[in-house]
């Protein structure tokens, strides 16, 4: 059976009971909401730029009236870092050399003062004063050759004669060394000795005997024994000239015991502590003459 129902009008109304307006031309109304929103855009972009061009005038116009400002702080950049590494770099430079030459320049002078001052004062009253009085007190000597200096008195055979008994010499009696009148050949020959160096300081004196032994105090007793070679040994064996209250004679101080000489007691020869007496002072000096063998 034929479809009978009538076809819709083209004019009739939709079904949601909207009319389209047939006055316009289609898609027009998205046109104008595109134009709508193009416009506010520029509108928009407009505005930021003016506000912003705004705002650097108004920093540029404050930096220019506050001349405070220093010259590199525009912002970060190759300009703001080069103007303070050029202020600063100077800055160390200059205060380096100052810093480091002021207190150098200060110091050594005042170090070098004292440096010079202190062994010049020290040196010369221990050395210079014993050296040469020894020397000196020891040039008045009989023979002439009694004072002489280590250098010299190296190959010197001498011999020791007491002041206060001038016929008695130093004499190796068994192992010691006593205080005995030279009448015969074999104590002439044991009342002599060489004169050489002192083993522990070349400026004092040791003396050998002719069979090799040495002249050395032990229990502040002296006696003639082999050298062993120690450094006690070489200490024991040497004994620096001081001067004498009598003219043309000597002390000999002990260098391992200062304030300590050789002096004769009862005819022994022995290592005693400096006593302010004449009978010490006599007991404990000696010439050195020319060997009696």
């Amino acid at each position: 059976m034929p479809d009978s129902s009538p076809s819709p009008s083209p004019n009739s109304p939709w079904e949601n009971g909207w009319n389209p307006d047939s006055s316009r031309a289609p898609g027009t109304r998205r046109l104008y909401l595109a134009g709508v929103l193009a416009v506010t855009t520029i509108v928009v972009c407009v505005t930021a730029i003016v506000v912003t061009d705004q705002q650097s005038d108004d920093t540029s116009r404050t930096k220019k009236a506050d001349s405070t400002t220093p010259a590199g702080a525009d912002g970060p950049g190759l300009l703001s870092f080069a103007s303070p590494s050029n202020q600063g770099t100077p800055t160390p430079d200059g205060h380096k050399p100052t810093s480091t030459k002021t207190p150098s320049s200060a110091t050594s002078p005042a170090a070098a003062e004292h440096g010079s001052s202190k062994p010049s004062a020290k040196t010369p009253s221990p050395s210079k004063s014993t050296s040469s009085q020894g020397s000196s007190s020891g040039s008045h000597g009989s023979s002439g050759s009694s004072g002489s200096s280590g250098s010299s008195s190296s190959t010197a055979w001498k011999s020791v004669r007491s002041v206060n008994y001038p016929d008695r010499y130093w004499q190796v009696s068994g192992d010691f060394v006593k205080l005995n009148p030279a009448n015969s050949t074999a104590a002439r020959r044991a009342s002599t000795f060489k004169v050489v160096k002192g083993l522990a300081n070349s400026s004092c004196y040791s003396f050998t005997t002719a069979n090799g032994t040495y002249l050395r105090h032990r229990d502040f007793i002296l006696r003639a024994e082999r050298n062993d070679g120690s450094p006690l040994f070489k200490q024991d064996a040497t004994f620096c000239p001081r001067p004498s209250s009598f003219s043309g004679a000597v002390m000999l101080e002990s260098v391992n015991y200062p304030g300590r000489f050789l002096r004769h007691q009862n005819f022994q020869l022995k290592l005693d502590r400096y006593q302010n007496s004449s009978q010490y002072r006599s007991d404990s000096a000696f010439r050195l003459v020319t060997g009696l063998d």
